[in-house]
């Protein structure tokens, strides 16, 4: 399987998203490897810290530019390749979108993300004349932690007026621990905050089913 995490907007928790899953499934004893097709190469970072600090291994590839061939040739050796595109509209996020079984977009609540999605809504269509088995499932990420802060539904309803895209039931609330993990070259469910963890698996369990 070839999951792309991208999306035209930069911040939306991308590397994080990818960084995060390919360490669960890692761990449920998938073979995962980690496409970073982003120029600012932020997940071979995190891998390089990871590697430094002797954790268990995730397997990490760099491609810029044309990523079709590269993902597809990846998805022959492995179980499980995640492209982790960057935030914004570029060559690695459309050759990936050609490419891809999922096309996961991170989201935040906010009227600068949700302005992206109509020109992203575009994209999309272009990608699936050419893919046309493409899957697109928008995510709601940094999601505020306080229940009384409206974003969320907000985000919902506009999501709504775009069918091609599917809205995850899963959200990833705005944690430190998402942070700090990046830096530690960890996932959050190799870490101690439950409430983290739990919003990993259960986006894992969304995507991939559960093991």
């Amino acid at each position: 399987m070839i999951l792309l995490v991208g999306g035209e907007k930069g911040g939306s928790c991308k590397t994080t998203t990818a960084t995060n899953l390919a360490v669960v499934m890692a761990q449920r004893g998938v073979d995962v490897m980690l496409l970073d097709a982003d120029p600012q190469c932020t997940a071979s970072k995190w891998v390089a810290r990871r590697n430094a600090a002797e954790l268990p291994m995730i397997h990490c590839a760099q491609k810029t530019g044309e990523v079709y061939a590269t993902a597809n040739d990846l998805a022959k050796r492995y179980e499980l390749v995640i492209v982790d595109a960057g935030g914004r509209d570029s060559k690695e996020l459309r050759s990936a979108m050609v490419a891809a079984d999922l096309l996961l977009m991170p989201i935040q609540a906010s009227i600068a993300d949700l302005e992206t999605i109509e020109h992203m809504a575009e994209v999309i269509g272009m990608a699936k004349a050419m893919n046309s088995t493409l899957e697109v499932m928008a995510m709601i990420a940094r999601a505020p932690t306080n229940p009384s802060i409206t974003e969320v539904a907000e985000a919902r309803e506009l999501l709504a007026d775009y069918p091609e895209i599917g809205l995850a039931r899963s959200i990833v609330r705005d944690r430190k621990i998402y942070r700090d993990a990046l830096l530690e070259g960890r996932g959050v469910v190799e870490m101690d905050n439950t409430k983290a963890r739990a919003e990993i698996q259960l986006l894992a369990n969304e995507i991939f089913g559960e093991r």
